[in-house]
């Protein structure tokens, strides 16, 4: 896992990482019912939402970031998102179940919400979840 300099390399951290994603997937917490793993907040039951007309299931209690590193934990950890709104590469526009006109936000101060449907997605939101996303999504480079 360590390099010769005691480094942890790029690729032993995506697979430690992969390896949580699995656990928290197939895991519970004994004594709430809870699933639990870094660096998502606890959370009992993963809610759809819709990301440019497809659908996807995402732990509820998260920010909305925190869901699409859910759905592509080998990107997000790695694009340029500061995680704290100073940034705003995480930009996006919703279109919440509760209204009736889309409005803009930042997907990491943004909590998901059952239902939600992401119409628009910032650049560095489109490039990391390009794999993920429909395929007439465009998405440059």
């Amino acid at each position: 896992m360590t390099t010769s300099t005691g480094v942890y390399s790029n690729r032993a951290i995506t697979t430690v990482h992969r390896f949580r994603v699995s656990a928290v997937r197939q895991g519970r917490c004994r004594e709430s019912g809870t699933y639990m793993s870094e660096p998502f907040r606890p959370y009992e039951k993963l809610v759809d939402i819709t990301i440019h007309g497809k659908k996807f299931q995402v732990p509820e209690r998260n920010s909305l970031l925190r869901c699409f590193q859910f759905i592509s934990p080998e990107t997000v950890p790695y694009g340029r998102f500061c995680w704290n709104q100073e940034c705003q590469y995480c930009r996006v526009s919703c279109q919440l179940p509760d209204d009736d006109e889309p409005r803009e936000m930042l997907s990491c101060k943004f909590i998901v919400m059952a239902g939600m449907e992401v119409t628009e997605l910032s650049q560095e939101l489109k490039w990391c979840l390009r794999a993920k996303l429909p395929a007439d999504t465009p998405v440059s480079s």
